[in-house]
């Protein structure tokens, strides 16, 4: 039975791919909502989870090898399950460990036992161990730790409930996950060292707990030193680490090396107690790894699997967007039959129905995106992919973590931005913030799915047509970033290139619930935009275009406001191959890129001809626009800097206006020029 005043938290973390997340899923079901870290703008997950005796929150702590901090996402870990300012310490810690990679694994536990939490271990994957021919002996491993330890099968849900049982059993009676240290240092000069920078512990920090001061003791030789971005770390911490650090380097020792290779001393000294290794063999993984790693195979298998998944994002989800698009025409005509021609029928017609139905039409595309993505990363292929672009990676200059935000970057650069925090160096984390909005995010995919729809109406003729068009504009923004990323890495911020730590999942089924709650709560947020945002947006650029009202209908347009911004800028635009009317459209765009569709829907509704009432936008774009135009549209939309959320976002994260400026004028400069040259160059070779 759990006793308590208030509700318990119990923090939940592990090593990046250990199956956390699922696990978490698993014990909050739908009980689970997304907030911030307080103080903090770091996303965070907070569920609810029914034990035997009573209820529980339960904290998703972001994925570390360690709590040696020097990424923010590594300060955050450390600051979560320990429970340092701003954070709340938790009632007790449950760690998922993945089974397969035991001994590694087992590392962040002994720290996390070290800091005094009474910890819970769920030993995760356990069915992969035993498939492989390998034995862990779970009573055995409780026994080593001194906490208890409970095999589970995330994935399929087997031992929830003894889970459960035992975070239960554990709040009851803290003391019984609470051994205290496993392995303490040995040598008398590195406990010194832990000694002397313990005196400079914030008081706070420990709450004059010895075992937890010596951890954190350990914790500063181990994270704070001239490189290190840690916040709130006291200037005296700071000078007894430089201090014992020079003393250490003076004696031809290395602190870190002591303190690591004691902690996996202790571990590989018992892991023959717990663990019965099978003859190595080669394994699935192993043998479908030779082909998918393989660095030109592996490659290509990659460009042909793209090109699928985007040629169905028009195979597949046409028939879906027909419907949409022919229900939303039926509203708009029922609503235009029902009510007097007026300002007010002429809103809702052309300014909600039209603008806010022409971008949720592609909402069956985004959910198709975001189920191949999700796909991916719980298959395990992911991680292939990033090791396969780590070599291009270093060419470049960039760090090999970057291609995780670039590659969350194609769903969107704001989350993407925030990515980037799970790099050590500031100097890697710009130049990735540089060019990471550089990558065709979900914004852009209405944009390209009008214009090319409009290019290459679905036929049997060009079948694949739709999907390698997309599958290049996703390769064309891809190089174009990897490009200005060897530029301002070459220039503005230059460095060194640091080696890139990857772990390689097993490949396993993907978790089904965890891929549809992924595109579930994407299709919300691309839904609630449609819904404020861009309603906002679309409704703005109707009274734009409204007003001032002119007595000849034919003159409206051009004459109103808006029709008035667009013949202002469109000097500018006109050797792009665009028009004012285009032009309109780009204003409306720096919102948020979705808003070009739903402003040329208000463009086209305003502007509409008499027998065009039944015409859907990707017809009028057909006519309005030449095949040359479409594709100069496009490289502008995949070049320029429109999303003021990306602005915002990278404001906040370098601290100034200095980068964000340099990004809008940099990126919306590329994308003029290139599309120029796509525009002129084509009407030099004889295209129209």
């Amino acid at each position: 039975m759990i006793q308590a005043t208030r509700q318990p938290m119990v923090a939940i973390a592990g090593n990046p791919n250990t199956g956390k997340t699922t696990l978490f899923n698993r014990l909050t079901g739908s009980r689970s909502k997304v907030g911030n870290y307080p103080g903090v703008t770091v996303e965070r997950h907070m569920g609810r989870v029914k034990l035997p005796g009573g209820e529980i929150a339960l904290m998703d702590v972001p994925g570390t090898y360690s709590l040696s901090a020097r990424s923010e996402e590594e300060q955050l870990a450390i600051r979560a399950v320990a429970g340092l300012h701003p954070l709340e310490r938790p009632d007790a810690v449950l760690v998922v460990v993945d089974a397969t990679q035991l001994s590694r694994n087992l590392y962040l536990v002994l720290q996390l036992i070290e800091l005094d939490l009474p910890v819970i271990v769920a030993l995760n994957m356990i069915d992969l161990v035993e498939k492989e021919g390998h034995r862990i002996d779970a009573a055995k491993l409780s026994e080593e730790l001194g906490v208890p330890v409970v095999p589970v099968v995330g994935v399929k849900g087997e031992g929830l409930d003894e889970l459960r049982r035992a975070i239960a059993d554990v709040l009851a009676d803290p003391k019984s996950a609470r051994p205290g240290w496993r392995w303490r240092p040995s040598d008398r000069a590195l406990r010194s060292d832990m000694e002397r920078v313990a005196t400079e512990l914030p008081a706070d920090w420990h709450e004059n707990d010895p075992s937890r001061r010596d951890a954190l003791a350990l914790w500063a030789l181990l994270s704070v030193d001239d490189q290190d971005e840690l916040e709130n770390v006291p200037g005296g911490l700071r000078r007894a680490v430089r201090e014992q650090r020079d003393a250490a380097a003076s004696e031809r020792r290395e602190i870190d090396e002591e303190i690591i290779r004691g902690r996996y001393a202790w571990i590989d000294e018992r892991t023959p107690r717990f663990l019965e290794e099978a003859e190595p063999r080669p394994t699935l993984t192993d043998r479908v790894d030779r082909v998918l790693l393989h660095p030109v195979v592996g490659f290509a298998i990659f460009l042909v699997l793209m090109t699928i998944i985007f040629q169905s994002l028009f195979t597949w989800a046409d028939p879906a967007i027909t419907i949409i698009e022919d229900v939303f025409g039926w509203i708009g005509a029922r609503v235009e039959s029902w009510l007097p021609e007026n300002l007010l029928t002429d809103l809702l017609v052309n300014g909600v129905i039209n603008g806010v139905g022409s971008v949720l039409v592609f909402l069956p595309q985004i959910l198709l995106l975001f189920f191949f993505i999700g796909l991916m990363e719980d298959t395990g292929y992911m991680a292939r992919v990033a090791y396969l672009m780590d070599r291009i990676m270093k060419a470049i200059g960039l760090h090999g973590r970057a291609f995780v935000p670039m590659l969350s970057g194609f769903a969107c650069a704001v989350p993407a931005i925030l990515a980037t925090r799970t790099m050590e160096r500031k100097r890697d984390r710009l130049l990735t913030m540089m060019v990471v909005p550089l990558m065709t995010c979900s914004a852009r995919l209405p944009v390209y799915g009008l214009l090319i729809a409009a290019l290459y109406p679905p036929n049997e003729e060009q079948p694949l047509a739709q999907g390698l068009l997309m599958v290049s504009m996703y390769l064309f923004s891809t190089l174009v970033a990897f490009a200005c990323a060897a530029v301002l890495g070459r220039t503005l911020l230059k460095g060194p290139n640091v080696p890139l730590i990857l772990e390689m999942p097993p490949y396993r089924l993907p978790h089904w619930i965890s891929v549809l709650r992924m595109m579930w709560e994407r299709s919300r947020v691309f839904v609630r935009e449609a819904g404020t945002v861009i309603l906002v947006c679309t409704i703005a650029i109707w009274a734009l275009l409204s007003f001032p009202e002119n007595d000849d209908p034919s003159a409206q347009l051009r004459e109103s406001y808006g029709g008035q911004m667009g013949q202002v800028i469109e000097p500018v635009l006109e050797p792009l191959g665009f028009d004012w009317k285009t032009g309109i459209g780009i204003i409306g765009a720096f919102a948020a890129r979705e808003v070009f569709v739903s402003t040329m829907a208000v463009v086209y509704g305003l502007d509409e001809e008499e027998d065009e009432t039944s015409s859907t936008l990707r017809d009028r774009v057909r006519k309005e626009f030449t095949p040359l135009t479409c594709f100069s549209l496009m490289v502008f939309f995949a070049l320029a800097c429109q999303c003021m959320s990306t602005l915002a976002v990278t404001k906040r994260e370098t601290g100034g206006y200095g980068w964000p400026v340099f990004m809008f004028v940099y990126m919306t400069a590329l994308a003029w020029v290139a599309s120029l040259v796509v525009y002129q160059g084509g009407r030099l070779i004889g295209f129209e």
